[in-house]
């Protein structure tokens, strides 16, 4: 039996902080893009909820692909 190639192995824990992570961010923006619409700056609002969203979405997978390992 070979030993795996470097960086080839899943180690749970970290992936788990990374989603950790991502999810830190995520809320940072959505929670901050108040503030952009509050100026008038309504598109930079809408991209920072888009941005949080998707990054929240992929949190949430990596945190659930984590913690079923």
């Amino acid at each position: 039996m070979t030993s795996p190639e470097p960086g080839t192995t899943r180690d749970p824990r970290r992936e788990r902080l990374i989603a950790l992570l991502l999810l830190g961010v995520a809320v940072v923006l959505l929670v901050s893009s108040v503030t952009w619409f509050g100026t008038g700056q309504q598109l930079v609002g809408i991209g920072q909820l888009v941005l949080g969203a998707g990054l929240a979405v992929v949190g949430a997978l990596l945190y659930r692909r984590a913690t079923r390992a």
